[in-house]
């Protein structure tokens, strides 16, 4: 009997499996199926070559993929190398340096700002970062890259420091006491012991609060300005590959060019996080 259960359970995590993997192919195969009569007009080099996106323009539009790649890329940029020296260290402070009672009061907290609503933070950068980077840059307003980088920080630091907070408090204690005996100071041992024997965990948290910051959508949408051109540098206005599909799918006509381009622009932002978490697995499968 315990044989036969065991066997049931078994079937039932490997179908569990198998669905998400169904489930993934099922959600590729349709944006491809309805993005590929635009890719069949339009062509290859009509969305990878061209250098703007203006599909209402008049005479010929176009469907230049880049400028939505580039601007994903500088605010995702942007929001990694603020969220990691960040989420890194907090989650040290919490693992090793923060008394247990401080630890379960900030845990929480951190944890609750991942509650929060995506369009509540695009009204931040609206009504408090947006016109502080205007202020202080003397533009006339704050809705750029760098507005938008700032805010994806907040969205995914919640990951990196209850991931890589966890991966450190996963290791021995053996190995804190040990470098403290050898006489290697607090700071040095959280350097060089505790921080590269966890790296494996640290850098899986990393993936997670990027692919956040890459999928996120009402943010970049509300705080970024939304320019379908190439940025001349983190102060000006972008456009995401998020922010195109969500600002024009509800307005075109069914079954336009633009409407299958949109799939075209979601198939590309499928691979691009998908390549992602690709080159995490492999990196995390070389670290173990």
């Amino acid at each position: 009997m315990a044989e036969v259960k065991e066997k049931i359970i078994e079937i039932f995590f490997t179908l569990c499996g198998l669905m998400a993997v169904v489930v993934l192919v099922g959600i590729f195969s349709l944006l491809v199926k309805e993005g590929f009569p635009a890719l069949k007009t339009i062509g290859f080099s009509g969305f990878f070559n061209g250098d703007l996106w203006r599909p209402d323009a008049f005479g010929k539009p176009t469907y230049g993929l880049w400028p939505a790649i580039e601007g994903t890329l500088v605010t995702t940029a942007i929001a990694m190398c603020i969220s990691i020296p960040l989420g890194v260290g907090t989650s040290v402070y919490l693992a090793y340096l923060a008394g247990n009672r401080t630890r379960e009061i900030l845990k929480p907290v951190f944890e609750l700002l991942a509650s929060i609503p995506s369009v509540v933070i695009g009204f931040l950068g609206l009504v408090a970062t947006g016109p502080l980077i205007a202020k202080l840059t003397g533009r006339s307003n704050g809705l750029n890259a760098l507005n938008g980088g700032i805010l994806l920080c907040l969205m995914s630091l919640p990951t990196i420091i209850s991931v890589s907070e966890d991966a450190l408090q996963a290791l021995p204690r053996d190995f804190w006491r040990g470098s403290l005996a050898l006489g290697a100071t607090r700071f040095r041992t959280v350097m060089k012991v505790m921080i590269p024997a966890a790296k494996g965990g640290i850098f899986a948290a990393v993936m997670l609060g990027m692919g956040r910051a890459v999928g996120e959508t009402m943010t970049v949408l509300m705080a970024t300005g939304n320019v379908g051109s190439f940025p001349s540098g983190i102060l000006s206005s972008v456009k995401t590959l998020t922010a195109t599909i969500a600002s024009e799918l509800g307005e075109v006509p069914f079954g336009s060019e633009h409407y299958h381009a949109l799939f075209v622009v979601g198939a590309a932002l499928f691979i691009f996080t998908f390549i992602i978490n690709l080159a995490g697995e492999l990196v995390i499968g070389r670290k173990r």
